[in-house]
């Protein structure tokens, strides 16, 4: 940690005039998580495809932040994160470097933080917390929230950049921590500028919940518009909540994605239970889809995903997994566990299976 000295006379913060005098303190911290594991996949009717993966319990990173006192509980800070591929040592984005977060902030603990740059959508935020497998590896909830697949999805972005995990050019407002539970905030993302290609989207989400160290329950909504969606918005909204009976974490949420005539809506029911040194993880997930998308019907489009996991912790830092899992498609489906073989036809099945090791630092 340094200290400089730092004279604040004034500082507008959303509004509201403070006058004061501080002492800053900085700190900066180089951050990151390293996480590989050999993984096999076999599609129905295609070869089985063994590889090392990256990032199946935890995506690789490598991170920054930093945060400065401005004293009277005032504070600055920023937060950059770059996605790795561990198995080929090159960058997870190919178009941005800073592709899982790239942010900065000024933060009151009366008054909340206001946040300027790319971060996660409050629907993504609120979905993700309740899925035991981080939303990666073979049993990730991400896998029925695919692009792959015609519906809602597709329509509105086509096989660009969307917006069910991040944004681009975000404004947030996030309510400080102090509340009795109560947490949440909203976010504006204008289209700034650029194409689609590189997620040019116009975002508008919110997010309210309430927890305790026993039970919580929260719910989100996004919205998108961009060059694509000329019928209208993309709406992608979700609820969930957990109880915590101390031998056993449940969890559940609900997910509803719509665009023009298509909807797709998914549901989530997880399970977490410390086993040991490690935790035991459950999950299964089931997204089906309605409407029409042109003129292709999506009844008998959907899928489900059972998963089970073990993470043995080692220490505080590092872990050892395993992760199973089995996809099941309706007949005109095609979602899979990632890394497998492309070219399974319409309703087969995908079945993963992986063993990796992360290490947080």
């Amino acid at each position: 940690m340094t200290q400089r000295p730092f004279t604040l006379s004034a500082l507008a913060f959303v509004g509201a005039g403070l006058s004061l005098g501080a002492q800053a303190q900085s700190t900066v911290t180089v951050f990151g998580v390293m996480d590989a594991a050999v993984r096999q996949t076999s599609n129905t009717g295609v070869a089985t495809n063994r590889s090392v993966a990256s990032g199946s319990n935890s995506t690789s990173r490598l991170g920054f932040r930093g945060t400065e006192d401005l004293g009277g509980g005032l504070a600055a800070s920023f937060h950059l994160e770059h996605g790795l591929l561990l198995d080929s040592g090159t960058a997870a984005s190919s178009t941005q470097f800073w592709d899982r977060r790239a942010t900065v902030s000024l933060s009151s603990k009366t008054l909340g933080e206001v946040r300027l740059g790319r971060d996660f959508v409050p629907t993504y935020v609120n979905w993700g917390r309740y899925d035991p497998f981080s939303y990666v590896g073979v049993a990730s909830s991400s896998i029925l929230v695919a692009n792959s697949q015609t519906g809602p999805i597709r329509a509105a972005f086509s096989t660009n950049p969307n917006t069910t995990v991040r944004a681009n050019s975000g404004v947030q407002y996030l309510l400080p921590n102090d509340l009795g539970g109560l947490e949440g905030g909203v976010m504006l993302a204008p289209t700034g500028g650029g194409t689609l290609a590189n997620g040019a989207n116009k975002v508008i989400g919110a997010r309210l919940g309430w927890a305790n160290k026993t039970f919580g329950v929260a719910a989100a909504a996004t919205t998108t518009e961009n060059s694509l969606t000329t019928a209208g918005k993309f709406k992608d909204v979700n609820v969930g909540g957990f109880y915590d009976f101390s031998v056993v974490r449940l969890t559940a949420a609900w997910r509803r994605f719509d665009y023009d005539t298509s909807t797709q809506t998914n549901w989530l029911v997880g399970a977490t239970m410390p086993l040991g040194s490690g935790t035991l993880k459950f999950s299964w997930n089931q997204a089906s889809l309605e409407g029409k998308v042109g003129t292709t019907t999506l009844p008998d489009n959907g899928a489900r995903v059972l998963g089970l996991g073990y993470v043995y912790d080692f220490s505080k830092r590092t872990a050892a997994y395993a992760t199973v899992s089995q996809v099941s498609n309706d007949s005109k489906s095609t979602f899979v566990a990632p890394g497998g073989t492309s070219g399974m036809a319409a309703g087969g099945s995908s079945r993963g299976l992986e063993f990796g090791v992360r290490h947080n630092f």
